[in-house]
């Protein structure tokens, strides 16, 4: 059987293209998606806002306004918590369910944003701080792999990155709820213990959405998983998505029941797969985005606008495109494809980045010419432009697609733990070496890693845009054991696709 006579596949949707807004428009898929895609949203809100309620706390704990390590551990506490959090969400997710994962994320995350809230010195604040980043870190595991079980394989892609979307938005939203508190009492205590707000809401809806149906299946709770699948899918839809279970569950008998960290390295399939996954997961990171995200005041000041106002708003503005150019992406990656999407993006990042080298390059020779403080601000728009669309929600969609039933929990949480960990190497020491070799050289070295992302995607990570999972596991068998494995080169034809 090839990929073009499964429904599902992208051959199928050439026929049928209506099947893909059809499942767009479906309300039960849209407020799964949309409910789940609030840990996106807490996840963003939690990146972005403390940039703004540090400037606050550092006027009402004299001890962290004279420490610069308390600044920096308040901040990355909460990277520190969403490592251990993406860790352990794995196997949270495995053993208990997506539903139970994301409720007990929210439980946490509230919980951390009273703690901030109500926090009466720095070292209360630090552990509020964790708090919440465990709960990210959880959250931004499960829903990824939530939404992608609960999707048609059609609209898989967008309806994933909706939660890149929710990611961007809540960023956006950070800067505007930093603004609005900026001339309330308790200023930052408003900013960071307002985040409880979604967490909660989340929480309640939650209650009244469904397991994931794989898992529920994987469990031996078919007619749950049934029920749940025919409010997505029609009848003659219902079985063949059922028949792709039934033979799932088949081989996932055949295989151990516990699977543990070590056993993603030993099968050379979940190896590769695993590498894929990780890989883009770290390239997302080692690109710059983040970078871009925290220091954008920064390096709109180092581009030679010195007004904090000027700064703040051209800030606003870099958030604003990351979510727009978000939504571009959620079209895209469904009628592009995965692979194209990101070998676009990177593109663009790799010349965005040489054209910001060659600002602040030009700016330190010492020309005093506002041009290049304008260049600088074109490079910084068009690294998002291109990077939003594309490397943004790409490695998350990949990650939630790729690892079989067994593994991709576990998995799941393995490759978040290395965006985090990435995440906070760049965070840590983007200032340092900027200092250390100047912007423009930092800026060099982010577009000769972005060539390495390149080369990489080329290589390791296949097209499976329009593939059931059935079919992306089989991918996985081909280039570990070679093309006559069982079936024909499912992996050449989704390339096609």
């Amino acid at each position: 059987m090839t990929i073009q006579s499964l429904p599902g596949s992208s051959g199928y949707l050439d026929l049928f293209p209506e099947r893909r807004m059809t499942y767009f428009s479906n309300p039960y898929v849209l407020g799964l998606t949309v409910v789940a895609g609030i840990g996106g949203l807490l996840f963003g809100y939690d990146t972005g806002v403390i940039s703004g309620a540090l400037l606050y706390i550092k006027d009402d704990f004299e001890v962290v306004n004279q420490s610069s390590f308390l600044q920096e551990t308040i901040v990355s506490m909460a990277l520190v918590g969403a490592m251990v959090g993406a860790a352990s969400g794995g196997w949270i997710n495995d053993a208990y369910g997506r539903k139970k994962a994301t409720l007990l994320a929210d439980v946490v995350f509230a919980a951390g944003a009273v703690v901030m809230a109500i926090a009466p010195d720095p070292y209360v604040l630090i552990l509020g701080r964790l708090l919440v980043g465990l709960g990210v870190g959880i959250a931004s595991v499960t829903a990824p792999v939530y939404i992608a079980e609960a999707s048609p394989s059609e609209v898989r892609g967008g309806l994933v990155s909706t939660n890149v979307l929710m990611i961007t938005g809540g960023q956006f939203l950070s800067y505007i709820v930093n603004l609005a508190f900026t001339e309330v009492p308790g200023t930052w205590r408003w900013m960071l213990g307002v985040s409880a707000v979604p967490a909660v809401i989340q929480f309640f809806f939650m209650l009244c959405l469904p397991e994931s149906p794989r898992w529920l299946f994987m469990k031996n709770e078919k007619a749950k998983a049934i029920a749940v699948l025919s409010k997505i899918y029609d009848i003659a839809r219902l079985e063949d998505e059922v028949d792709h279970l039934s033979a799932a569950l088949e081989e996932e008998r055949q295989k151990k029941r516990t699977v543990r960290y070590l056993d993603v390295f030993k099968t050379k399939e979940i190896r590769l797969a695993f590498l894929a996954g990780a890989g883009l997961q770290a390239f997302q990171q080692f690109t710059g985005i983040n970078t871009v995200m925290y220091y954008s005041p920064t390096i709109v000041q180092m581009a030679g606008f010195k007004s904090n106002q000027l700064a703040l708003l051209l800030s606003l503005i870099v958030a604003a495109m990351n979510a727009a150019g978000t939504i571009v992406g959620i079209y895209l990656i469904d009628h592009v494809g995965r692979k194209k999407l990101a070998l676009s993006s990177l593109s663009g990042v790799i010349a965005s980045l040489v054209i910001l080298a060659g600002a602040f390059f030009a700016e330190s020779s010492g020309s005093s010419h506002g041009l290049y403080g304008w260049l600088a601000i074109i490079g910084l728009a068009l690294y998002i432009a291109f990077f939003s669309p594309g490397m943004g929600p790409v490695p998350w969609t990949v990650n939630s697609e790729v690892y079989p039933e067994q593994y991709r929990g576990i998995c799941g949480g393995m490759s978040a733990t290395v965006n985090w960990i990435s995440n906070l190497i760049v965070a840590q020491t983007f200032l340092t070496i900027a200092e250390a070799v100047g912007t423009g050289a930092t800026f060099l070295i982010l577009a000769g890693i972005a060539v390495l992302a390149v080369a990489f995607v080329i290589v390791f990570v296949p097209e499976t845009k329009g593939l059931t999972f059935v079919e992306v596991e089989q991918i996985w068998k081909e280039r570990a054991w070679g093309r006559g494995y069982n079936t024909e080169s499912l992996l050449e034809q989704g390339n096609e696709s």
